[in-house]
């Protein structure tokens, strides 16, 4: 316990979704300040996403081999600034398109691979993972409501700074943070990364992670315009957001206990069946304000309580050998969904409209539910 680095692991985290926190919000925000219509704000959205189906694949297969995780965080943070950068150049939609394209090829090359390093350095002792993940959410939220209130103040032009700002940050605290290698295990080490996948409930896991993430579609892509538009302010948007991830914090508190007493199965179960529920509030009340706080307060579940088992499933699914590549599957398969979620939220927010877009969203999270259900075996806690 003593050994280990909570402090160092905890900062990357808060820095690293400081910048989820500028960007899942605002990002939209900033390309309609731009002028972009709703079918090129997905597609910009997307970009990243798409990234994320590949990239992640790439440097977890590199880190695996390698063993050298922390060189490729680090190398990661350092190219995810100097790429974004170039944003100030110009901002054509193709020029934006390469600059969405190219920061995120590594910026996702960053996440799957720490995660594996705080695992090892928990060394079994998943529980506490969600005690340095939260760390994340703080670091969310903080950011999240800053921007709410500078956007209210100063022009929207001052954003791509704010995240210059915080890419520095997550250089800095990945020079902080002390490296460690998963332990092997006898058991599944001399296992295939494909013999593993193949394991009872695996594929099916993996399926309903894109599912999730699809869902989160018109969630990360237009919640913040569609809140504007129903006449809600930046700084109470920002507030919301916030409240959200204030409900998946107290979630990571919780999780540890949670785990002790009900298996990974029935977490996700109940995380996808409250998803359906959230978007279909969304899309439908968010003019009724207590509507709106309770949807925000199911972020507990359609983020909080799903990351947390979704990771411990996969730390338990793959030997030390692949974890790198189960994270970063993990990583790929999110950002498949999430791009689809962009993609056709981008394209039936104006021709369907907010309600029937936000359907689709509860759809695909009921579909993860019954997979879940049905396909995945019964896990003892």
């Amino acid at each position: 316990m003593a050994a280990l680095p909570y402090w160092r692991l905890s900062s990357f985290y808060l820095f690293y979704f400081a910048l989820l926190g500028s960007t899942a919000p605002f990002l939209a925000l900033y390309f309609d300040h731009l002028g972009f219509s709703s079918a090129r704000i997905g597609e910009l959205v997307a970009i990243p996403m798409l990234m994320r189906c590949v990239a992640p694949n790439i440097w977890g297969w590199l880190g695996d081999y390698t063993g050298r995780r922390l060189a490729i965080v680090r190398f990661g943070a350092i190219c995810t600034l100097l790429s974004f950068s170039l944003i100030f150049v110009s901002k054509t939609y193709a020029w934006l398109a390469m600059v969405m394209a190219l920061h995120a090829f590594f910026w996702h090359a960053v996440l799957p691979q720490f995660e594996v390093i705080t695992l090892a350095h928990l060394k079994g002792q998943t529980s506490r993972y969600s005690q340095i993940r939260l760390w994340g959410s703080i670091g969310f939220i903080i950011t999240v409501v800053a921007l709410g209130r500078v956007f209210e103040w100063l022009s929207l032009d001052v954003y791509p700074v704010a995240l210059v700002l915080i890419m520095a940050g997550i250089i800095v605290s990945s020079l902080w943070v002390p490296n460690a290698q998963p332990v092997q295990s006898e058991r599944v080490a001399g296992e295939g990364f494909l013999r593993q996948l193949r394991s009872p409930g695996v594929l099916a896991f993996y399926g309903c992670v894109a599912l999730m993430q699809m869902s989160h579609g018109p969630y990360y892509t237009f919640l913040t315009l569609h809140l504007e538009r129903l006449g809600y302010s930046r700084g109470v948007i920002g507030m919301l957001w916030a409240v959200g991830v204030v409900a998946e914090v107290l979630m990571f508190l919780a999780m540890s206990k949670i785990l002790a007493r009900f298996s990974v199965r029935r977490v996700l179960l109940a995380s996808f069946l409250l998803a359906a529920l959230r978007w279909l509030l969304l899309g439908s009340f968010a003019e009724y304000l207590w509507v709106l706080l309770f949807a925000q307060v199911l972020h507990a579940a359609t983020f909080g309580s799903f990351h947390a088992s979704a990771i411990q499933f996969v730390q338990r699914s793959f030997g030390a050998r692949q974890q790198g590549q189960g994270q970063a599957l993990y990583a790929a398969l999110a950002g498949t969904g999430g791009a689809l979620g962009a993609l056709y939220s981008g394209y039936s927010w104006n021709a369907l409209g907010p309600t029937l877009t936000f359907s689709i969203a509860s759809v695909a999270a009921f579909a993860a539910a019954v997979i879940i259900a049905t396909r995945m075996q019964e896990d003892r806690p």
